[in-house]
């Protein structure tokens, strides 16, 4: 009598149903993670590779490197 009174659980669609919410949270938790990247590390990256660049002088760098010592062919 007791099993009577529960209404069937709807199981046709639910799987379709449950893919498409499912589907739809990853595809913003993504595009979230992406975007969270791209402004947090890619970008702070670039500046700071232009910023050291700016001013680099790669005679200068190499000329003290080889009075430190760092290469073995050059004297």
């Amino acid at each position: 009598m007791a099993s009577s009174a529960l209404a069937k659980p709807q199981m046709r669609g639910l799987l379709a149903r449950r893919l498409r919410i499912h589907i739809v949270g990853a595809f913003v938790v993504s595009l979230g993670v992406a975007v969270f990247c791209k402004f947090a590390v890619a970008e702070p990256r670039k500046k700071t590779y232009a910023d050291f660049y700016r001013n680099f002088d790669s005679m200068k760098d190499f000329e003290e490197m080889r009075k430190a010592g760092v290469f073995q062919s050059i004297k």
